[in-house]
């Protein structure tokens, strides 16, 4: 009881698939099981810690006998490929020089970035890099992916929150999410957030649905500013009497007929006593 293990290596081979797609023998398994975590840290140093930010989520590697086809999803595919593809054959032959073989890329776009566990890990991190307040951010992420379609979102931070002292571990929750159901499609994700009083950690729960199901938005209406209140105080003196005649005269309709009060039926245009 109580041991945590990744969704996405629980449902791996059995509702989700391989992140790298190969076969080798035993000679060669270990060179290309290596080769492989080149490719993504040379990846995420490129795309994520480098400004414009490509917003790459996960790098997918198939190897064939001639080949090796390295797919990555992105939210910015425009950044990733570059004007007129120059970034992605850039890549291509930085790839081919250290790895020694012919390399194929592809961009794929991630249409709804609110629902990437790793991109909304990332986002968390960069704002509690900037500083950011720690609750609040949780909190927009959260609606955020509420409002994308999510049905259940997790977050934890953990660390010198707010550069306190003492560390302590902060969890924003929303919706429910399944962890031992395989059939629930969980998203999962860590990051890490470099600060100058220490390292926050960022953990991630996204569940969309059953595998299969579509994902709509939710349409939430947005807010409308309440009407501003009166005062306890002017409702005393007759504020908002004021106030409702303020309105009431405005000028399409003519504020002159309202400017002079009506003379009662007797003749007599005095004033009323207040």
């Amino acid at each position: 009881m109580g041991q945590k293990v990744s969704p996405v290596g629980f449902r791996t081979g059995i509702t989700l698939g391989w992140q790298s797609t190969w076969f080798a023998t035993k000679d060669d398994y270990g060179d290309f099981l290596v080769e492989d975590q080149k490719i993504r840290r040379y990846v995420d140093n490129r795309f994520n810690r480098r400004m414009p930010k490509g917003a790459v989520a996960k790098t997918e590697i198939i190897r064939t006998r001639n080949e090796v086809k390295v797919t990555l999803h992105s939210a910015r595919p425009g950044v990733v490929i570059g004007p007129r593809g120059g970034e992605v054959d850039k890549l291509r032959e930085e790839l081919e020089d250290f790895t020694g073989r012919k390399i194929n890329v592809n961009v794929i776009e991630i249409k709804e970035p609110d629902l990437n566990a790793t991109l909304v890990a990332e986002a968390i991190a960069e704002q509690l890099g900037k500083r950011a307040s720690f609750r609040r951010t949780m909190k927009q992420f959260c609606e955020a992916a509420m409002n994308a379609g999510a049905k259940g979102v997790k977050i934890i931070c953990s660390g010198r929150l707010a550069g306190s002292e003492m560390s302590r571990k902060e969890t924003q929750k929303l919706g429910s999410i399944p962890l031992h159901t395989l059939d629930a499609n969980v998203d999962y994700a860590i990051a890490t957030a470099r600060t100058t009083y220490g390292a926050i950690g960022v953990k991630t729960w996204i569940y969309k649905g059953k595998f299969g199901e579509e994902i709509t938005p939710n349409q939430h209406r947005r807010r409308r500013r309440p009407p501003g209140r009166v005062s306890p105080a002017m409702r005393g003196r007759g504020g908002s009497r004021n106030a409702a005649a303020q309105q009431s005269t405005s000028p399409s309709e003519g504020g002159s007929a309202a400017s002079s009060p009506e003379p009662k039926k007797g003749g007599s245009t005095g004033t009323e006593a207040s």
